[in-house]
């Protein structure tokens, strides 16, 4: 059991280093694993100040994730618009955002059960 929680630590790392890297913004994490009939075990949650610059979040997380761990999300939704991107790392999840669109569903006030931790970046 103790590896599962290592490599989501690993995998977390990773996806606010690919964050980072692109200077995404507002970066938070929601731990689940209080809360009953959860999907995941983590979101991670920020945004971007364009499609473009949340298309280049998504392909930096991408990129970082597979280069250190071999890994890629199960599943990438919402690239097309690129307003709420999904990418589905199984117990990790990850929300990239436009500000907007990130206020408007306030995907944190939805789970206000949840621990958030607020990635305090370099760059802000």
């Amino acid at each position: 059991m103790q590896k599962t929680q290592t490599s989501a630590d690993e995998l977390i790392s990773l996806i606010i280093n690919g964050i980072e890297e692109v200077k995404g913004v507002n970066i938070n994490l929601l731990d689940l694993r209080e809360i009953d009939n959860t999907v995941c075990d983590y979101f991670v949650i920020c945004n971007g100040t364009s499609n473009t610059h949340v298309n280049a979040i998504v392909s930096s997380i991408q990129k970082t994730v597979s280069k250190a761990i071999h890994d890629k999300p199960w599943h990438v939704e919402g690239a097309d618009n690129a307003e709420w991107v999904l990418m589905d790392y199984v117990n990790v999840v990850v929300h990239v955002f436009q500000k907007q669109v990130r206020e408007f569903y306030d995907i944190e006030g939805l789970w206000g059960d949840a621990k958030v931790t607020m990635v305090e970046s370099s760059y802000n």
